[in-house]
């Protein structure tokens, strides 16, 4: 489908959504300067084009740490692996890059147990599977709880992980909201409440309370190849540490990263840049990479297929 198809008001109406994904439709046909009817109307299409609103926690807010894992397989088995690691409940996405060799995969911990049990014995056994480094995220610097999509220009600056406090405790009930916006960020109070057995009041109190805290964040995912971007693409940074934060700092800023977060490794740097071409690739490379400070190298990775992403993860 040909992103031409996608008009002003749609471009606009996508980035009004990612600044409130549960923005009332009266609210955005003010801001649009439309009727209500059309903001619905306009919002439908962008479902049925493959438009999702998803509500997903905030990690460390939530007492998780959040890990990238890279892994090199043989050219063989690089798919099934990564429809596997996606079939996991505890893997929020999965993408596969580099020839078909290579994946990334997200994931949240509670417990070293968890994480042990991935990394030291279910992975290493794994047949066609050549190496694995597993990557802690320390910080991240945006994309948290947030997806790319060509509007996000006007976006407010994002102000990267949350401090170090206790983390939230949950109730049953904010459980059950966060497994229910997972698939409707979008899900109307009333059917919040019937999922929860809650009023619409003590719903929207509890969700008042989870974003408050900043437990909770919406996403807007939608298919960057609509808008005529066909080219994400990962990048793994080694920067000096004196200047860690200030590149990824100003990687945030940049309207064509969508992630970005200080890892362990070798690479403590990564990140993933959405292009409409490999000439757009390079002059980002040439104009917003090449004069911040401190960077020793970059290795970029194309993405071939994305296999899951923007999946609720709550042990």
């Amino acid at each position: 489908m040909d992103s031409d198809r996608l008009d002003e008001v749609d471009q606009r109406l996508l980035q009004l959504l990612q600044l409130d994904g549960r923005a009332p439709f009266s609210r955005l046909a003010r801001d649009l300067d439309v009727s209500e009817r059309t903001v619905a109307r306009r919002y439908r299409r962008l479902r049925a084009m493959g438009l999702r609103i998803v509500g997903q926690p905030v990690p460390d807010r939530l007492g998780l740490v959040r890990w990238l894992l890279r892994l090199r397989c043989t050219p063989d088995a690089a798919g099934a692996i990564a429809d596997a690691l996606a079939r996991r409940p505890d893997t929020s996405w999965v993408t596969l890059a580099s020839g078909g060799t290579e994946l990334y995969c997200a994931l949240n911990t509670r417990t070293a147990d968890e994480r042990n049990a991935l990394l030291l014995q279910k992975l290493p056994r794994t047949p066609h599977v050549l190496t694995v480094s597993a990557h802690c995220m320390m910080r991240i610097f945006v994309g948290a709880t947030s997806t790319w999509h060509a509007t996000r220009f006007d976006a407010p600056a994002p102000t990267g992980s949350s401090p170090s406090v206790e983390p939230l405790p949950l109730d049953p009930t904010d459980r059950v909201l966060f497994a229910v916006l997972a698939r409707d960020g979008r899900a109307t109070l009333a059917e919040l409440g019937t999922e929860t057995g809650r009023s619409p009041s003590s719903v929207q109190r509890h969700l008042d309370r989870l974003r408050d805290e900043g437990a909770l964040g919406f996403s807007v995912d939608f298919d960057p190849e609509l808008l005529g971007y066909r080219m994400t693409t990962q990048l793994w940074l080694n920067v000096v540490p004196a200047h860690l934060r200030t590149v990824g700092e100003a990687l945030a800023t940049h309207p064509e990263i969508a992630f970005a977060a200080a890892v362990t490794g070798t690479s403590n740097l990564v990140a993933s840049g959405v292009f409409r071409t490999p000439a757009d690739l390079y002059d980002y490379l040439d104009r917003r990479i090449g004069p911040l400070p401190g960077i020793q190298n970059i290795e970029t990775a194309p993405t071939l297929r994305e296999v899951k992403r923007l999946v609720h993860v709550l042990p």
